[in-house]
């Protein structure tokens, strides 16, 4: 009877309910969104009771629906499959087969790590239902709590830790990277960072405007702007470019040290021999993100323009179950050209001479006379634009002259696009790169690729050129071999994958 008992437990694992200090945590992050509304309403209230009323019933309706939302949410983690059910107006179950999971997301916010608190992301393969290739949150549950959940859940051998209380047991870690201040130089040369201050000044306008602030009212500004109105216009467009500048770089290192402060790259073995990647950063926001080993298919390094001419990068890993944000599968922030190859050979276990630094197979002439026709067209027609829009009102007569411009730096783009494309065929990895103004080295691993996909456009035909494109299920879904010659790109297809191919190819 007792191993009845034992067993019939061992297999219905219990529900949990998400932590309780969520019940202050959830309103509290909604009341200091809506802050500025109810200071301005407060503010401007001239008397009327409401005032005083309103504010007060928002917070009762948010701490009611807090406990509401605590009540209706509960979890559990089988030895096959993790379920979510929450709602009560709108119940929502949600189910991921443990098989599928490969990315395990701990995100803590500021006032969740105040109340020790962490939000666990689950990153789930795609499958046949939306909910499986969405994966599931937790929001939140206890940091132990969180980390606990993360070694269950990367734990292939599927044996479900029955008592949360248990802590996951402590195992040796192999340090890959961690942040070297220097870094910080490659912060104002991404574009990421500098849109960045874009949104923190539009934030900082709607803030003015929720509490009735006119920044024209201040002196100092107010003061400011008469001069420049009085100046010379270059003297105006200089000193706004100057002020600009200074905003973006000084914005973009701030963006940078929250972002990547105490940035930490951890190997963490399991019984099985492949563990996982852990990228642990932040510093008012707390990521740790864990990708597992096994489902692993490759690694990118990106090079966007700028940051290629500071002869810098960034590597990311290419796994299935990671978000589609800017910063998905980041393993290092903006860092030196040479660390990124090294970063991306000792996450995948390869020398870097066979993934991202191979020497690649040039692409044929064919590809430089596309680039060029690609970037001299668009370009033509602007300059033809301006010069009728210059002959047509005279004050714009300059336009016409100045845009010839463009011809020579299109010359320049499809040189460097040229240059930059290549491919390669590694003993285990499909090794390609693409891209101007934002070049990218993808590594990605030949037991990966899943399908082939060939294109060619009319104006390809004619050149005699095609786009062979590697299918997996990792990172963006595909990734291009652009405009190789018909032959060469069958050739590294069946080579890629042999036998693949074999049923379409002709005797």
């Amino acid at each position: 009877m007792t191993t009845d008992v034992e067993a019939s437990t061992t297999v219905e694992a219990p529900w949990r309910r998400l932590d309780p200090r969520m019940l202050v945590v959830g309103p509290a992050a909604s009341l200091v969104r809506l802050l500025p509304v109810i200071v301005v309403f407060l503010v401007t209230g001239q008397g009327d009771v409401m005032r005083l009323w309103f504010p007060l019933g928002v917070v009762v309706l948010f701490i009611l629906g807090g406990v509401v939302r605590w009540r209706t949410t509960r979890y559990r983690i089988t030895a096959d499959r993790v379920e979510l059910h929450s709602g009560w107006l709108r119940r929502q179950r949600r189910s991921v087969p443990r098989d599928r999971i490969r990315t395990v997301d701990l995100t803590a916010k500021l006032l969740h790590r105040v109340f020790g608190l962490s939000v666990v992301h689950v990153g789930a393969a795609s499958g046949g239902m939306a909910a499986e290739s969405q994966g599931l949150a937790l929001d939140a549950v206890s940091k132990s709590e969180a980390d606990r959940l993360r070694h269950e859940l990367l734990d292939r051998s599927r044996a479900p830790v029955p008592d949360p209380a248990v802590a996951a047991p402590a195992v040796p870690v192999e340090e890959l990277a961690r942040l070297d201040w220097s870094w910080l130089r490659f912060a104002p040369l991404t574009f990421s960072s500098i849109a960045g201050v874009g949104a923190i000044g539009a934030a900082l306008f709607n803030l003015f405007g929720d509490l009735g602030v006119d920044p024209r009212d201040i002196e100092a500004v107010d003061d400011a702007a008469s001069r420049l109105a009085t100046a010379p216009l270059w003297v105006g467009v200089l000193v706004v470019g100057l002020v600009l500048l200074v905003v973006a770089v000084v914005g973009a290192l701030l963006l940078f040290a929250e972002r990547w402060y105490d940035y930490r790259l951890t190997r963490e073995p399991s019984p099985e021999g492949a563990g996982a990647l852990r990228v642990r950063r932040g510093l008012l926001t707390r990521r740790s993100l864990s990708v597992a080993e096994q489902r692993m298919r490759g690694a990118e390094v990106v090079e966007p323009l700028l940051l290629r001419a500071g002869r810098g990068a960034q590597t990311r890993a290419l796994s299935t179950g990671l978000s589609r944000d800017s910063q998905s599968g980041a393993l290092l922030p903006p860092a030196p050209r040479a660390e990124a190859h090294r970063v991306a050979a000792a996450a995948l276990r390869e020398h870097p001479a066979e993934i991202t630094l191979t020497t690649l197979r040039p692409h044929p002439r064919a590809a430089l006379q596309r680039r060029l026709t690609r970037a001299l067209g668009p370009a033509a027609a602007l300059v033809a634009g301006a010069f009728l829009l210059g002959n047509a009102v005279a004050p714009l007569s300059w336009l016409g002259p100045a845009s010839l411009v463009l011809l020579p730096a299109g010359v320049l783009v499809a040189l460097d696009r040229f240059r930059n494309l290549g491919h390669q065929l590694t003993a285990r990895y499909l090794v390609t790169r693409q891209g101007s103004i934002r070049r990218r080295t993808v590594a990605l691993q030949r037991a990966g690729v899943i399908g082939w996909t060939f294109r060619q456009s009319v104006f390809q035909r004619r050149a005699g050129v095609v786009t062979v494109e590697a299918v997996t299920a990792a990172g963006t879904g595909g990734y291009k071999v652009l405009d190789v010659t018909a032959p060469d790109g069958v050739a590294l297809a069946d080579s890629a994958v042999p036998g693949l191919l074999t049923p379409f190819l002709r005797p």
